[in-house]
């Protein structure tokens, strides 16, 4: 029951930790409760992308004079994405696992002493580590009612094995957006209630109502600054008495840390956890509140392992190093996997501003010959930020059809902080729709 490094979750993050430092020579034991894989891999990042990509695809052939559509094979769809989620059999990934030299033990894994893990009946001691990768679980609003009535959260959403007549979605944040457009396209009845003036607040501020568009394209009926008071079966009843139905209502207001107080563990970029003596105990991805994003946490993860080999090693992780997750504070991707998509980088105009930096922001529609040979009536926006003292990139957004392969050019130069001079001599193939750089940085005045 000793082992070098002890991962407590098999989500992709714990996933990543343990094979990092299984493969620099650690010997790692990795605990799950539930399925090795993790949210993602099951309910979340593949499945609800299988699930929104056939009704993309279609879109996007309708918007292409000459392309037969017809509608879509719902038992097709569902097929596939129960694919993806190997049928919710995690067998491949336990396989992987052991093959990278990872112990794998089943259970719920709780921290019940210094360097110690307790699972069951069993103690796991860790030489060197404790990483705690546990995720984080559906935060669920104080509605009165909700606690007898069944909703589906996440989990439900992308793993359901029928489509709904009809779908209540509460919240407007990622998750209620993409879920609102999968079960609208295949054949429900959406109704998406959103608490403010907008869904994607957090975005740049003309990213929501272009989303609702392409929502209520599909139609999707959008309420807007709309509170939930209560919930009931087949009901949701709003503030002003209004009373939304449907057979199945989705709740998607956000997500927690799991940990037993749902608060998260505060941690350094190297993954070390605060307030705790003898750095001995790390966490990565959601559990720390950082990043709520797979491909983050992943990152942090990697950046654990790196920091745990490194002073196995007696070296010091140093920032923009591997053992140090520094893009967390300033180059962050993310896409919204809506039609239009949505992929954004670094900080918003707003939030650049309130961090104290002298920007500019470029917007432009994008219209160039790419896009509009990629779709018939093609419409997106773009933004780009510039931190006006050292002539560099510290946000992007792009929001349009098929822009999500656009992100990490722009992640690339804002990690690399390439200066707007320079950015000006990468030029874009003629003609895709990465000429709106172009368009830009003529538009920045260069």
């Amino acid at each position: 029951m000793d082992f070098d490094v002890v991962v407590v979750g098999g989500g992709p993050v714990g996933e990543n930790v343990a094979g990092r430092t299984a493969a620099g020579g650690l010997s790692t034991v990795m605990i799950e409760a539930e399925l090795v894989g993790g949210e993602c891999s099951y309910w979340a990042c593949m499945p609800s992308k299988a699930l929104l990509r056939p009704g993309h695809a279609r879109a996007a052939a309708a918007r292409v004079p000459g392309v037969p559509v017809g509608p879509l094979d719902v038992p097709a769809v569902l097929a596939r994405r129960t694919e993806f989620t190997s049928n919710w059999d995690d067998s491949g990934q336990v396989k992987w696992a052991e093959g990278a030299g990872i112990t794998v033990v089943r259970g719920r894994g709780s921290v019940t002493g210094e360097r110690e893990v307790t699972v069951g009946s069993d103690v796991y001691r860790a030489r060197h580590a404790v990483v705690m990768c546990t995720g984080s679980v559906p935060k669920m609003p104080p509605l009165p009612g909700l606690s007898s009535t069944p909703v589906w959260t996440s989990r439900e959403a992308t793993s359901a094995k029928a489509v709904p007549s009809s779908l209540v979605v509460l919240g407007g944040g990622v998750v209620g957006v993409e879920m609102a457009q999968v079960w609208a396209r295949l054949g429900s009845s959406v109704t998406l209630v959103v608490s403010g003036p907008r869904p994607l607040p957090r975005f740049e501020e003309f990213v929501g109502p272009l989303v609702c568009d392409g929502l209520r394209a599909d139609g999707v009926e959008v309420l807007l600054n709309a509170r939930a008071a209560s919930v009931a079966p087949g009901a949701l009843t709003l503030e002003d008495g209004r009373v939304v139905r449907g057979d199945e209502i989705l709740i998607a207001t956000g997500r927690k840390p799991a940990t037993s107080s749902g608060e998260p563990l505060a941690v350094d970029d190297t993954g070390l956890v605060s307030g705790v003596d003898g750095r001995w105990l790390y966490a990565a991805g959601d559990v720390t509140g950082r990043i709520m994003l797979t491909h983050q946490g992943k990152y942090e993860a990697r950046a654990v392992g790196s920091a745990i080999l490194a002073r196995v090693a007696g070296e010091e992780p140093v920032p923009w190093s591997a053992g140090a997750a520094s893009a967390d504070h300033v180059a962050v991707p993310q896409v919204v996997f809506t039609d239009p998509e949505v992929a954004f980088v670094g900080r918003t105009a707003e939030q650049a501003r309130a961090s104290g930096l002298s920007v500019r922001g470029v917007d432009l529609d994008i219209a160039v010959a790419g896009s509009s040979l990629h779709a018939d009536g093609y419409s997106g926006r773009a933004r780009m930020v510039v931190d006006e003292s050292r002539r560099t990139l510290v946000g992007v957004t792009f929001v349009g059809q098929d822009v999500a392969e656009m992100v990490h050019a722009a992640t690339v130069a804002i990690v690399g902080e390439v200066t707007v001079d320079r950015l000006w001599h990468a030029v874009p193939a003629y003609p895709t729709i990465s000429e709106v750089w172009l368009r830009l940085l003529e538009s920045y005045g260069l």
